[in-house]
């Protein structure tokens, strides 16, 4: 017998808001690694400079940046749809057209025009996931928060594994322009899931520019630690995110071919990402945010150093499986303590642009700081150059015992 109380969780599951939240974070996840990773691969069998190919990550600096214009998709609506629908719909429509753009382009015989349809991807994509962020938490409520973003994070990860890994084994059988059409044409139920769901409805929305782009930042700069905490929401990840930014030009250097990369770095990291993810909710549960992101980070810090291990063994499909496996499933535990850190920190009267904020900061370490990896890589040599990523973690660790250490009181998800 099913009890009233399993009745409310699966009727949430099962839910129109929760459907929505997994679309969008497909959505999310979909054009992310489409101007890193495939692309990446695409200037790899170009023969373009290993170099060159680590500077791709400054395409994305749209997302390290997105919090400039997040105040203006609150204050203003649109003559259509609505205020969170009308900015998704037309940040969708581009994303069509600019990943179709890419695949127009050719990293050796057109490098500009691939260039500039690859920042309209960055660009389109993080306005969309401005409007995400502000949509799925006025449409769901409090308590729904945790399921939704769980939904959300699921359909990102769904999203990433189709667009590079589906990418990286279709581009086996077929050209990278007709790999770019037909992940163009996958944002079509997102677009469909916008025209269908409704507005959210919001009590009080900005009013004037003023309220839209001044008072958030002002309540979060107000606070003590506000700097500090943004120094550690850059500096957190950044060594999983370094080594992360190079790993196909180094899998395809020790010999992998792409559907090999495919298959295992995106496959089997995609359920790898998702049970850390999981077991990452239950830890925390268990105890707290701040012990979490002590032992996450631990562990991340850790699966990056397997990196060199793989360096030195060399080819090997069991090595590069087992690398992968623990790496996705300490960056899934990690990601889950991050998230809710920073949603611990957001006030929930400023969510669209004190999210974008905190966001932009983790992206500008993952798009800007890590952007000369190719550089480093180069001239370090793998193994070394991945024994380095991993020390690079002590910094925001040790920040940790600023405003997170381990027997501190716990702070409250959502501010008030």
């Amino acid at each position: 017998m099913i009890s009233e109380k399993h009745k409310t969780i699966l009727k949430a599951i099962w839910s129109r808001r929760m459907l929505v939240a997994l679309i969008m974070g497909f959505a999310s996840g979909l054009p992310l690694l489409l101007t890193k990773g495939v692309l990446q691969a695409w200037m790899k069998k170009e023969g373009i400079d290993l170099s060159l190919i680590g500077l791709t990550s400054l395409l994305a600096v749209p997302y390290s940046i997105k919090f400039l214009w997040a105040p203006f998709l609150d204050r203003y609506t649109l003559s259509f749809l609505g205020r969170r629908r009308g900015w998704l719909l037309v940040a969708q429509t581009a994303l069509v057209l600019s990943i179709a753009g890419m695949g127009l382009g050719n990293p050796k015989d057109s490098p500009m025009m691939l260039v500039a349809a690859a920042l309209m991807v960055t660009f389109f994509s993080a306005s969309q996931d401005i409007v995400v962020d502000a949509y799925r938490r006025e449409d769901l409520a409090d308590e729904e928060l945790g399921l939704g973003s769980a939904l959300y994070v699921l359909g990102y990860r769904i999203g990433m594994l189709l667009s590079s890994g589906g990418g990286l084994i279709m581009a086996d059988y077929m050209s990278f322009h007709m790999v770019y059409l037909i992940i163009a044409a996958c944002m079509l139920p997102s677009i469909i899931t916008t025209l269908l769901t409704p507005e959210p409805q919001v009590a009080e929305t900005p009013k004037s520019i003023r309220e839209a782009v001044i008072d958030p930042l002002v309540e979060y700069f107000s606070r003590q630690k506000a700097f500090w905490m943004l120094t550690f929401i850059l500096m957190y990840k950044i060594g999983d995110i370094m080594a992360s930014n190079i790993t196909i030009p180094f899998y395809i250097d020790l010999g992998f071919t792409l559907t090999e990369i495919g298959t295992i770095t995106k496959l089997l990291g995609f359920w790898a990402i998702i049970a850390g993810a999981s077991i990452g909710g239950v830890i925390m549960l268990r105890l707290g945010i701040n012990r979490s992101l002590w032992i996450f980070g631990f562990l991340q810090a850790i699966s990056t150093a397997g990196f060199a291990v793989l360096a030195h063994i060399g080819y090997s499909i069991p090595a590069l499986a087992a690398v992968i496996g623990f790496e996705n499933l300490s960056a899934g535990m990690g990601t889950a303590a991050f998230m809710a850190f920073m949603a611990s920190i957001t006030n929930k009267k400023f969510t669209a642009t004190q999210y974008a904020l905190l966001t932009s900061f983790m992206a500008f370490g993952r798009d800007v700081i890590s952007s000369p990896t190719g550089f480093i890589a180069k001239h370090m040599g793998w193994e070394n150059f991945f024994i380095a990523c991993a020390l690079i973690a002590i910094p925001g660790m040790l920040l940790l015992l600023k405003f997170a250490p381990w027997n501190s009181k716990e702070r409250q998800i959502n501010r008030q």
